[in-house]
């Protein structure tokens, strides 16, 4: 929106062709995420106390949980807002992954938030059913990865990008359709999965957005592009921006879900920004160094799916409880501990990812 009024009025004034610049942009779209989250954060937990939208906590779960009971959750409803509102106010609206990506939250948000009502509103503890769950998630998924496919960048279709390799393009074409499916749901649910202590989900999605950006950025300049040996992709600068909207809001969230937790995102919040990172690393062809950046998220999730197989299988469980976050608390963690050590994984994941923009 700033752009369209940038470029009717640069004529009276010329300072408004700051923005022009996608640098300029993706910090004022963090920067009005950030303010946004923290002004609308109080009034929205009110909101949610007063309906007692609140947390449920397993009875199975570990003990110190119990006190999360009641909790207001379904804050990503406000993350989502906030993310929409500064992308809408500080992208550029003309580019087409802008609206892919506020199309792939959007469409994850409302499964998110189907789920969290049917639990929290009309308290049905199993919430919506997971086969009608991935159903939708595969609809959203697959239409996004269909469209990128026959309407995207060429590079969409063609060009898998391996860490630390240059000057390698195999072909991948129709295939590149699971790869994205996978990439998009499996973030999704990823996230989801891992956001069951205050604050832990959260800060390697604002992590992981913010080197994302930096990849759509350099991605989408030729100059840049070329030197660093990745596919130049015409317009995925403009994701630069939607990347920094949810680094903004994610830290704005912080605020208040940082331990102890005033508020969760619940549904709603996890499974929209798991597919939105999980796009956006799709448009730019960087799958693979996400999948190293996610590594927090994948180890979740791997971490469940043996549990479940260990028993299935066996009769017996690798961990004390999974996803693994719960079984460092039942090995006598404090939850701040578990939390900040995931972060710091986190982080190195994340520097490694950005390490190899530069080593080829």
């Amino acid at each position: 929106m700033m752009v369209w009024l940038a470029e009717l009025l640069k004529d009276q004034f010329s300072w408004l062709n700051l923005f022009s610049y996608q640098t300029f942009r993706a910090v004022m779209a963090a920067l009005t995420a950030l303010f946004f989250s923290l002004l609308l954060g109080p009034w929205f937990i009110r909101r949610l106390q007063i309906r007692q939208i609140g947390q449920q906590v397993r009875s199975f779960g570990p003990e110190s949980h119990l006190t999360k009971q009641g909790t207001p959750t379904m804050g990503g409803a406000m993350i989502l807002t906030v993310i929409i509102l500064a992308t809408v106010l500080w992208s550029n609206l003309s580019n087409q992954y802008v609206w892919v990506c506020l199309y792939v939250l959007i469409g994850f948000g409302l499964v998110g938030g189907i789920d969290d009502y049917r639990k929290l509103i009309l308290k049905d503890s199993a919430g919506l059913a997971a086969r009608w769950k991935y159903l939708l998630q595969s609809v959203f998924g697959l239409s996004t990865v269909l469209y990128l496919y026959y309407f995207g960048d060429d590079s969409l279709k063609t060009q898998l990008v391996i860490p630390l390799v240059s000057n390698f393009d195999w072909s991948l074409g129709i295939w590149v359709i699971p790869l994205g499916y996978f990439v998009i749901v499996g973030a999704s649910n990823a996230v989801n999965l891992t956001d069951g202590l205050d604050g832990l989900a959260i800060m390697p999605t604002v992590l992981i957005g913010s080197a994302l950006g930096l990849f759509a950025y350099v991605s989408g300049n030729a100059v840049f592009s070329e030197y660093l040996i990745i596919p130049n992709i015409p317009g995925s600068g403009e994701m630069a921006v939607f990347c920094a909207a949810i680094a903004g809001a994610g830290l704005g969230f912080l605020w208040f879900n940082t331990y102890p937790a005033q508020v969760f995102m619940g549904d709603i919040g996890a499974l929209a920004l798991g597919a939105a990172l999980g796009v956006v690393a799709l448009i730019t062809r960087q799958e693979l160094v996400f999948f190293v950046m996610a590594g927090v998220f994948v180890m979740e999730t791997v971490s469940v799916i043996l549990q479940v197989a260990s028993f299935k299988l066996i009769g017996k469980r690798i961990f004390r409880m999974a996803p693994i976050h719960h079984h460092f608390e039942l090995k006598g963690w404090a939850e701040p501990k578990v939390i900040v050590r995931f972060w710091i994984i986190s982080i190195i994941l994340v520097l490694i990812g950005l390490a190899t923009l530069k080593i080829r």
